[in-house]
């Protein structure tokens, strides 16, 4: 396993925290039915992005969160590594919503100090 960025374990720490709070929308096809169904502790507020991830799944994401305004972070790690700090075992996860405010502004916050 490659190392991670500073940036990026900084964010996957506040991803952990969600996880452990039941506070996210894990794989494409939910986040896209929490973006458009619009509830109010289901939407995601800003969405995880894994590198690796498929082409289609790269534009079906990036379409559905500029279309709804949502915040779109892509990240450097794998499928696989992204669904371990979801606490998905044997699995690979393209995507996670965070839906919690304040671990959502935390992200954003990491995400614009590097730009």
């Amino acid at each position: 396993m490659k190392p991670i960025p500073e940036r990026e374990e900084r964010i996957l720490k506040f991803l952990g925290l969600a996880a452990r709070a039941g506070r996210t929308v894990v794989g494409v096809p939910l986040i896209c039915t929490a973006l458009q169904q619009a509830k109010k502790d289901k939407t995601p507020l800003v969405v995880l992005l894994a590198g690796n991830c498929a082409t289609n799944t790269k534009k079906r994401i990036t379409d559905r969160t500029a279309f709804y305004g949502v915040p779109l972070v892509e990240l450097q790690i794998d499928t696989e590594a992204l669904a371990l700090y979801v606490g998905k075992r044997d699995a690979a996860v393209a995507a996670v919503g965070i839906t919690e405010q304040h671990l959502a502004g935390a992200i954003l916050a990491i995400q614009k100090e590097d730009i």
